[in-house]
């Protein structure tokens, strides 16, 4: 199932003995596009630290009662490395996780591969907040951010240009709930092209450019403006994904 990004903001993290906090934000990986954490707001449980959720530790989603069951326990999340508010997601922190839970880094492999796409080391790593920081050199101190790390709440309203030109913003993104890959940008083309929204899969994007808030595509005007028609309110279905990508050219994701 495909689900928008920014509506899992405000579910409910249950542990297996007791609700845990509510997400606010996802953090994805610019070269694979896999979500590789789930931010947590614990309250007034755990006041002073940032606590990350792996995704393979999520039961099946209740949408219904917009909730996340995960596979882990208030004390362990309690014993879980430390990580303070305003400090940066750095490698290093990602593995002492890994370590603690016992989560495979590369669970769920990825349709886009880890190389991915040639980004600017200005690229800001993620600190909790909106803020830029100076660029990060090739060498990455151990209290930098991960270089490949984003917040999708940041990445949402940035522009993206065509190969001649700029179609509009993100407007969202759409996950795929199981392998929770980010499977498509959905485009606000408002400024454009009046009212319509189309999807863009991470399979065009080129570039990103953190600095000036803009994803570039290696897909031209006329192209977006051919795609198969998409309608917001309805759902995505193969045949339609099939259809999307034979226009574009992309590859499928293993159908």
């Amino acid at each position: 199932m495909l689900l928008a990004g920014s509506a899992l903001k405000g579910y409910a993290i249950e542990a297996s003995d007791g609700r845990v906090g509510t997400v606010t934000d996802l953090l994805f990986d610019d070269s694979s596009w896999k979500i590789r954490w789930i931010v947590v707001n614990t309250g007034t449980w755990l006041t002073a630290r940032k606590v990350l959720v792996h995704p393979s530790a999520v039961a099946r989603p209740d949408y219904e009662r917009q909730k996340l069951p995960v596979a882990l326990s208030r004390h362990q999340i309690e014993a879980s490395p430390s990580i303070f508010r305003d400090q940066p997601v750095s490698q290093q922190i990602e593995n002492s996780l890994y370590d603690y839970y016992g989560w495979d880094p590369h669970w769920g492999g990825s349709y886009f591969g880890g190389g991915g796409i040639a980004l600017p080391l200005s690229a800001p790593p993620y600190f909790g907040t909106s803020a830029l920081r100076e660029p990060a050199g090739p060498g990455l101190l151990e209290d930098e951010g991960d270089p490949h790390l984003r917040s999708v709440a940041t990445v949402i309203g940035y522009h993206i240009l065509a190969s001649d030109g700029e179609i509009g913003h993100a407007e969202n993104f759409l996950i795929e709930d199981v392998a929770w890959d980010i499977r498509y940008l959905i485009v606000d083309t408002s400024n454009w092209w009046l009212g319509k929204h189309v999807l863009i899969s991470p399979y065009a994007v080129s570039k990103i450019s953190y600095a000036d808030h803009q994803i570039a595509i290696d897909v031209d005007r006329d192209k977006v403006k051919s795609s198969p028609p998409w309608d917001p309110v309805g759902m995505i279905d193969t045949h339609y994904e099939k259809r999307l990508h034979r226009h574009y050219g992309w590859q499928g994701y293993g159908w």
